[in-house]
């Protein structure tokens, strides 16, 4: 599915493939190739977390290098989080939580927004600001499918991307359900594999996570 020629949306992240990787690196020279890597594998929509010092020169590089990939920034807390993400490239943002200041700031740079909610009020006070595509996050610690099968009901017009505590073993169980588009999981790149440059072993990684089913 092209994403280029055509404004970027959060639902269109969410929807491009079953998962949404959550990365985290300490090397920019692991970027472009561990970028091509996940790309081989079917996953393009990349979240490379602004957890390290290191994180947004490894945007810039993906951006730059890996045309192919769709690089986003995640755990983008502040206004100054979305315009740096922006200004390295990041075509959207993902935030552990919500506020009303994130949500401007993001519009203003252009960024597609998945704001992080654990409650029912946190989904209200999103979609009031106008997001409908939410991660669900803490998902195991905040309740896992049985907290979102609970929610199709009053929020039948959210969609979902829970993350925290996602694997392989239980991605299933989210993916089955109506208002999940799609989970995002660490599992996809391995510390050790980015260590140790196994490039084959994150695309095989990427292709059985590209080929979970959805419901």
């Amino acid at each position: 599915m092209a994403v280029t020629g055509t404004p970027l949306t959060a639902r269109a992240v969410m929807q491009d493939a079953p998962v949404i990787p959550v990365i985290v690196l300490h090397e920019v020279q692991h970027a472009v190739p561990m970028a091509r890597a996940l790309v081989a594998g079917g996953i393009r929509m990349l979240e490379v977390t602004l957890r390290t010092p290191q994180a947004l020169a490894c945007i810039e590089a993906i951006a730059r290098e890996v045309p192919e990939a769709v690089v986003g920034a995640g755990t983008v807390r502040s206004s100054n989080d979305a315009a740096a993400a922006a200004r390295a490239g990041a075509r959207f943002a993902v935030s552990p939580g919500y506020t009303t200041a994130l949500g401007s700031a993001c519009r203003e740079a252009g960024l597609p927004l998945l704001p992080g909610v654990a409650t029912a009020s946190e989904i209200m006070a999103a979609q009031a600001e106008g997001f409908d595509a939410l991660k669900f996050f803490p998902a195991l610690q905040s309740g896992g499918s049985a907290m979102l099968k609970a929610w199709q009901g009053p929020f039948g017009d959210v969609l979902f991307c829970p993350t925290g505590g996602i694997q392989p073993a239980n991605a299933a169980e989210f993916l089955a359900l109506a208002n999940v588009a799609c989970v995002g999981g660490s599992w996809l790149v391995p510390g050790d594999a980015l260590a140790q440059g196994d490039w084959e072993r994150i695309t095989a990684l990427a292709r059985a996570a590209s080929q979970l089913a959805r419901g």
